[in-house]
């Protein structure tokens, strides 16, 4: 989180990608605020996002990033292919952009605002700006100072971009490796001091020096390793316990590097596994396959689906049904790994096109069926020749 990792080639390929995107709406400007959409057209990669920043896209011309004037060191060190203009803490990001739309910049001298430019260019008149509505950086205040503050026809672009990041270039592709690498120095090192009477946090501490020292940045969240007694808090993490033997524990993490996450999971048991957990594990390695085998561009998301849940009917849990059987994964701001607020799911009801250069978190997941418990998860990528499976960490059961 110090540095940008993309070249202006490919921050220049990515703009003028989502100006299509704009011509296609007929939108002159668009004011992008979900933290990692930013990250995407501009690389700035840094914890100052809990405040709000507006990336304000012309549709010819300069961008112009937004947010509190104090970032302005390393916005200046990171961002090549914007302006920087910053706001003291006694207004909002809302306030200064407002300006910035519609009156004369004080901040720099330059003959037209943002919307005035537009204006001249397109011969006058009301301008349609895009607005990305469903964004952890657009709260309810900061959209209503916006509508009052500029006179526009409002347009919503929510998911523009976020569609444009589900396929990776190959520089993404190569930190997705990069990022599993961590990962799996970070699974490594807990599975390897996980055993009855292990402390919950001795674990997760020698998980989090490995990840680091793996060459690890600070991950979007998690890491999730709790005792299976534990396992339907779904989002918590480690406590103030020890691992006991007979008890299963979970572990669900991801390594990060310049944003990038590639997750993977595993249940671990101490000292043996139970025959009807061992049989599903059966299961879940063969459904898991089977997602591999349908990952295949042209296919839709719910095809994939149903590869997986035809696996498990056929092993007699036909009542047995997941949300999703993975997700897209990438990019990820705290507090989350996959890419947002939203979770883009391979589940059964879903049309989304498979394409190469997508990247999933898949999840064979047989937790609760009534005839035993397992679980493995693991970042697979879909390349030009087919899904390649990112982590290394073995996918059979694993006893300690």
């Amino acid at each position: 989180m110090h540095d940008n990792p993309f070249s202006d080639e490919e921050l220049a390929a990515r703009l003028t990608a989502f100006r299509r995107i704009m011509a296609a709406r007929d939108l002159d400007i668009a004011l992008v605020s979900t933290p990692e959409n930013i990250f995407y057209l501009t690389g700035l990669d840094h914890w100052g996002y809990f405040a709000p920043h507006l990336l304000i896209v012309p549709a010819q011309g300069e961008m112009t990033l937004v947010t509190r004037s104090m970032e302005r060191v390393s916005v200046e060190k990171q961002v090549r292919n914007a302006s920087f203009e910053g706001h003291s803490d006694l207004e909002t990001a809302a306030d200064l952009a407002v300006r910035l739309l519609r009156t004369r910049s004080g901040v720099r001298e330059r003959a037209l605002t943002v919307l005035e430019a537009v204006r001249d260019e397109i011969g006058g008149g009301i301008s349609r700006i895009g607005v990305e509505t469903w964004s952890s950086g657009h709260s309810y205040g900061f959209g209503n100072a916006m509508r009052e503050g500029v006179d526009a026809d409002w347009a919503d672009i929510t998911g523009a971009i976020d569609d444009m990041r589900l396929v990776k270039s190959p520089a993404e592709q190569a930190l997705m490796r990069r990022a599993a690498a961590v990962t799996d120095a970070a699974a490594a090192a807990a599975i390897e001091i996980i055993a009855d009477g292990a402390s919950e946090r001795d674990v997760a501490a020698q998980c989090m020096n490995a990840m680091i020292r793996a060459g690890g940045d600070p991950v979007g969240f998690g890491p999730f390793i709790r005792p299976g007694s534990r396992l339907g808090e779904e989002h918590a993490t480690w406590g103030d316990g020890s691992y006991k033997a007979g008890e299963p524990v979970f572990l669900e993490l991801s390594g990060c590097v310049s944003r990038y996450h590639a997750p993977l999971g595993r249940l671990i048991h101490l000292g043996s596994i139970p025959d009807r957990d061992a049989e599903m594990a059966e299961i879940s390695a063969n459904a898991f396959n089977a997602v591999l085998a349908a990952l295949q561009p042209g296919k839709a998301a719910h095809e994939v689906y149903d590869a997986w849940q035809a696996v498990v009917d056929d092993a007699g849990l036909a009542h047995y049904r997941r949300h999703h059987c993975g997700y897209c994964v990438g990019i990820g701001f705290p507090p989350s790994w996959t890419g947002g607020n939203k979770v883009t799911g391979l589940r059964h009801d879903s049309g989304m096109e498979i394409r190469t250069g997508m990247s999933f978190h898949i999840l064979s997941w047989l937790m609760g069926t009534g005839r035993g418990d397992f679980f493995v998860s693991n970042t697979v990528l879909l390349t030009e020749t087919g899904p390649e499976v990112l982590s290394t960490i073995q996918p059979d059961p694993i006893i300690r």
